[in-house]
C-alpha cells in the first residue's frame, strides 16, 4: 500500500518571512561589547576590564566607573562606603533638574558623581574619594562637595590618609553659587586634614577641569596623573570661545602638567595600586632603625687609617677633580645609598627643573626626603640638566619637598654639586635671588634633621641654598667656594688665567673648610664608589639616629647657632 506525504503549501510572502527569520543573528547580551572612543575598535568588555579599561589597540584610557576604580586599588571586599544617599538640593529651583538626576541615577547605578568610603590597600587603611564622569560629567554640586567634605572630616577623626581620584567637568551649573562654594568648603576641609599632619594624595584622571581643578584636585601632598588625561582650569572650548585662542596639541594634558611642575608623576593603571601603597608607607609614623655601634666603631677606625694614607693634593688639583667628567653624580649615590627612591617633580608654580632631583626614599628602614643637584655624564645629559645649574624652579621644588618633610617629620638629606645657580635672563625674570633667599630663610627654622653633603662643586649661593643644615660634609675632592676660582681671579686681578693661584688663596678645599668650622666631616674617596657609599651610608644612618633623638625645636635652635658662630 502506497503512503503519500502530506504536502503543506506555504504562501510566498510567509516563505520570505521565514527565510529572513532564519538569518537573524542571536541577541548579544547588553554590555558584552563596547567601542573605543578614540579609535572605534570594538572591545570585548571582559578583556577591556582585565586590561584596566585600556584599549588594547590604541592604548586609550577609557573612563573608569567609580566602583571599577575602587576594585582596581582596594583589597578585595575591604571597601566600606560612606554617605551613599544624601538629600538632593535644587538651590535655583531649576525645572527638570530633579528628574534629570533621577534618570542618571537609574542609568548609571550611582547615587551621585562621587563615591566615598574607607578601604585597605595591601592592608594599609585609607579613605577613598572617587569621582565618576558617568554622573553629569562628575560636576561638583552641593552633594558632591558635602560627601567629599564629610569623608575628609571623618579621615581627620580616624587619623587616616585620603586618596582622591579627581574627575570633573567643573562646577555644576544647575546649582549656581551653591556649587561654587563647594570649592572653598572642600579646600578648607583638606587644610584641616593637612594641619592635623595627615597625608593626602590626588590622582588626576580624564577629565579634571574647572572648579574641581581649582580646588581639591590640586591640594594633595602628592599629585599624580594618569597618562594623557585632560586637566586644567578653563577647557579648550571655553578658551576658544572666550578669547579666540586655539590650544596647541598636548596642552593641558598630564604630560604638560608634569613638564610645567604642577604634578609629581604620571602613573599607569597597572602600576597604580603599587604606587599608592608605596606612597602610603612613606607617610606612616616615622621609625628610627637601630644601628650597630660595633659596626659604626669599625667604620670610623677604617676611615682614620684611610685619611692618613692620603697624599697632599693642592687646591687647584681638588678643583679639577671636583669637575672631572665621569665623576659620580648625585643619582649614582642615591642609587647606592637609598632604597625605593620615588622621585617627586615640580615646584607647583612654573616648571620642573631637571638640575634638581628630589623625592622620598628609605635608608636603614627610615623614610627620608632626598634632594640633590644633578649634573649629566655626557653632553646630552648636561644640556638636559643645565650642567647642574639650578633655575628658580629647582630651588622652589627643593623647598616644597623640605616643607613636606617638615610636615611628616622626615630627615632631609641634600647632595650639592653645582658650579652655581644659573644666571640667565629667564632665571632673573623668574626671581633667582628670591628663590635662593627664601630657601635660606625657611631652612633655618625647620625642626627636622638636615644633612648636606658636597660631592663635587659647591658654587656660591647656588650651593648654600641647599646647605643650611645641622651638619655639612664634604667628599675630600669636593670644593665649596664663594665663586669659581676663574671668577675670583677676574674680579680681584682682572685676569682669569690666575685661577690656580686663586684656588689656593680662596681656601675652598675640605681640609681648609673643616678648620674654619664651615663643615663637620670629610668623607674619604679612597676606593670605588661602592666602598665610598658603604661608608657614607653608615655615617648617614648614625647622623639620623643621633639627631632624631633631639627635640624638634632644639634642632632648629642648633642650626641657628651653628651659623651664628660663623
Amino acid at each position: 500500500m502506497l503512503k503519500f506525504r502530506k504536502t503543506i503549501i506555504i504562501p510566498i510572502g510567509k516563505r520570505k518571512q521565514k527565510a529572513e527569520e532564519s538569518h537573524i543573528a542571536p541577541k548579544v547580551p547588553e554590555g558584552m561589547w563596547s567601542k573605543c572612543p578614540r579609535c572605534g575598535q570594538i572591545l570585548y568588555t571582559e578583556d577591556r576590564k582585565q586590561a584596566y579599561d585600556i584599549c588594547q589597540k590604541c592604548g586609550y584610557y577609557v573612563r573608569m566607573g567609580a566602583y571599577d576604580r575602587i576594585a582596581m586599588v582596594a583589597d578585595a571586599g575591604s571597601f566600606e562606603e560612606w554617605d551613599k544617599m544624601l538629600p538632593d538640593k535644587n538651590p535655583l529651583g531649576l525645572k527638570g533638574y530633579e528628574k534629570k538626576r533621577a534618570e542618571i541615577r537609574k542609568s548609571s547605578g550611582l547615587s551621585e558623581a562621587v563615591v566615598t568610603g574607607k578601604a585597605f590597600l595591601y592592608k594599609e587603611p585609607c579613605v577613598l574619594v572617587v569621582c565618576d564622569a558617568h554622573f553629569m560629567m562628575a560636576s561638583m554640586g552641593y552633594t558632591v562637595g558635602e560627601k567629599i567634605t564629610r569623608a575628609v572630616e571623618r579621615a581627620i577623626k580616624e587619623k587616616l590618609p585620603v586618596l582622591l581620584f579627581a574627575c570633573s567637568g567643573g562646577a555644576r551649573m544647575q546649582e549656581g553659587m551653591v556649587s561654587l562654594m563647594q570649592m572653598a568648603k572642600t579646600s578648607a576641609a583638606l587644610k584641616k586634614h593637612s594641619d592635623a599632619g595627615l597625608f593626602s594624595m590626588v590622582v588626576l584622571t580624564d577629565p579634571t577641569m574647572g572648579g574641581v581643578m581649582a580646588s581639591f584636585a590640586m591640594l594633595g601632598d602628592v599629585i599624580l596623573g594618569e597618562p594623557k588625561a585632560l586637566a586644567g582650569f578653563a577647557g579648550p572650548r571655553v578658551i576658544k570661545q572666550t578669547i579666540g585662542q586655539t590650544l596647541p596639541e598636548g596642552f593641558q594634558r598630564t604630560e604638560f602638567l608634569l613638564e610645567r611642575g604642577f604634578i609629581d608623576a604620571i602613573v599607569e593603571r597597572k602600576d597604580m595600586k603599587e604606587t599608592l601603597f608605596q606612597l602610603l608607607c612613606y607617610h606612616k609614623e616615622k621609625q628610627i632603625a637601630a644601628l650597630s655601634e660595633k659596626h659604626a666603631s669599625r667604620s670610623k677606625k677604617k676611615h682614620k687609617k684611610e685619611r692618613r694614607k692620603q697624599d697632599k693634593v693642592d687646591a687647584w688639583e681638588r678643583v679639577k677633580r671636583s669637575r672631572m667628567q665621569g665623576r659620580p653624580t648625585a643619582m649614582d649615590y642615591i642609587g647606592l645609598l637609598f632604597q625605593n627612591f620615588f622621585e617627586l617633580h615640580g615646584d607647583r608654580a612654573a616648571g620642573d627643573d631637571k638640575a634638581v632631583v628630589g623625592g622620598i626614599a628609605y635608608i636603614g628602614g627610615v623614610p627620608v626626603t632626598v634632594i640633590a643637584q644633578q649634573k649629566g655624564k655626557n653632553t646630552k645629559e648636561n644640556i638636559e640638566r643645565n650642567f647642574g645649574m639650578p633655575n628658580p624652579e629647582g630651588y622652589r621644588k627643593a623647598l616644597r619637598l623640605m616643607k613636606q618633610a617638615e610636615k611628616f617629620h622626615r630627615p632631609v638629606i641634600c647632595f650639592v654639586d653645582t658650579p652655581g645657580a644659573f644666571c640667565g635672563i629667564q632665571a632673573e625674570e623668574r626671581g633667582q635671588g628670591e628663590a635662593i633667599a627664601r630657601s635660606l630663610f625657611e631652612m633655618s627654622s625647620f625642626t627636622v634633621p638636615i644633612l648636606t653633603i658636597l660631592i663635587g662643586e659647591g658654587g656660591s649661593g647656588g650651593a648654600l641654598a641647599l646647605a643650611v643644615a645641622n651638619e655639612v660634609w664634604m667628599l675630600e675632592n669636593a670644593t665649596y667656594s664663594i665663586l669659581s676660582p676663574e671668577g675670583f681671579a677676574s674680579i680681584l686681578w682682572k685676569d682669569s688665567s690666575r685661577a690656580k693661584e686663586a684656588a689656593h688663596i680662596m681656601k675652598i678645599t675640605a681640609d681648609d673648610l673643616i678648620k674654619f668650622g664651615i663643615i663637620e666631616k670629610i668623607i674619604p674617596e679612597e676606593g670605588s664608589i661602592m666602598e665610598i657609599s658603604a661608608y657614607l651610608k653608615q655615617e648617614i644612618s648614625e647622623f639620623i639616629e643621633k639627631y632624631s633623638r633631639i627635640e624638634p625645636q632644639k634642632l632648629a635652635d642648633m642650626r641657628y647657632k651653628r651659623f651664628r658662630r660663623m
